[in-house]
């Protein structure tokens, strides 16, 4: 079986494929930063699917901003994909996500944390322009961590995320949440 997966989830795929022994599962992880362009990825894992030469696929991407055309795409591709809007309600549990409704908080994961100048201080222009924090996060509250890992090294990057934001700065362990077991069902 061959996981088309966003690279943001590279790590936790690769340490619950080894933990688990899931030697069936191969992985090909497409540039987490299409995330920054939501309207490439729909585009981008219709070209793995059929690169795949017929082999069984599952698709490890929730929506992730696609509007609801990743998923029409899997449909109409006759691949399953996770379910979610975007891995932060996956990691959580998507009810349980759904029902904090945390409108004003801003939600980074272990890959964020690792790479939160290249995919977010970078990308808007915040390292050249620091008067620009206002406009992207104003209106946000907290910054939630959701920890894959007890890694205390990526829970300071993420409260100096929160720090340099001006955001409070919330740590939740989440684990590998359902991605664990939507991996575990293939």
């Amino acid at each position: 079986m061959l996981v088309v997966a966003c690279g943001a989830l590279a790590r936790e795929i690769v340490a619950l494929r080894d933990l688990n022994g899931w030697d069936h599962l191969d992985l090909r992880c497409l540039p987490a930063i299409l995330h920054n362009h939501p309207e490439r990825i729909v585009p981008a894992v219709e070209r793995a699917v059929a690169e795949a030469g017929g082999r069984r696929v599952f698709v490890a991407y929730a929506d992730c901003g696609t509007g609801g055309m990743l998923e029409a795409a899997c449909a109409r591709l006759g691949v399953d994909m996770i379910r979610g809007p975007h891995c932060y309600a996956f990691f959580e549990g998507v009810e349980a996500f759904a029902r904090r409704g945390e409108a004003t908080a801003f939600y980074l994961t272990d890959f964020l944390a690792r790479q939160f100048d290249a995919f977010v201080w970078e990308p808007l222009g915040l390292d050249r322009h620091p008067e620009l924090r206002e406009s992207y996060f104003g209106n946000y509250e907290t910054l939630v961590f959701l920890a894959q890992t007890e890694d205390e090294a990526l829970t300071s990057r993420a409260r100096e995320a929160a720090r340099r934001l001006g955001l409070r700065f919330e740590r939740r362990f989440t684990g590998y949440g359902e991605l664990a077991g939507a991996l575990g069902a293939l």
